[in-house]
């Protein structure tokens, strides 16, 4: 065999290894960021359960789960359950962004507070 023929067949390796090599990697990528949002998920129903408000801001999150704040909103704007809404204060101004799990119920999401704008 020579040179040129092997050097061909090592090429075509190559080539299915790298896409093999890229797909392996998004996939990683895509479960890695299903498993924060999840995380986030499971940290703010958990958090829903207690008697107090179950709104928590971006610092709060960041504390507790150690993901940096942009995983925190890429997780909020991708998940389906979780509420954003603005803190807002005395003059209407906002002031903060809060995230809370929503329950499908009304009655038992977001309480319309003084001080607490929805969007």
């Amino acid at each position: 065999m020579d040179y040129a023929a092997l050097l061909g067949v090592f090429g075509n390796i190559a080539a299915i290894l790298t896409g093999l090599c890229a797909v392996t990697v998004y996939g990683h990528f895509l479960w890695e960021r299903r498993q924060k949002r999840l995380r986030l998920e499971n940290h703010l129903r958990e958090e829903t359960g207690f008697g107090y408000s179950s709104q928590r801001t971006l610092l709060d999150l960041i504390a507790a789960l150690g993901m940096s704040e942009a995983e925190i909103l890429d997780a909020a704007a991708r998940s389906k359950v979780i509420r954003r809404g603005v803190a807002a204060d005395g003059t209407g101004q906002p002031v903060r962004i809060v995230l809370e799990y929503d329950t499908g119920e009304s009655g038992e999401d977001i309480s319309m507070r003084p001080g607490r704008a929805q969007f």
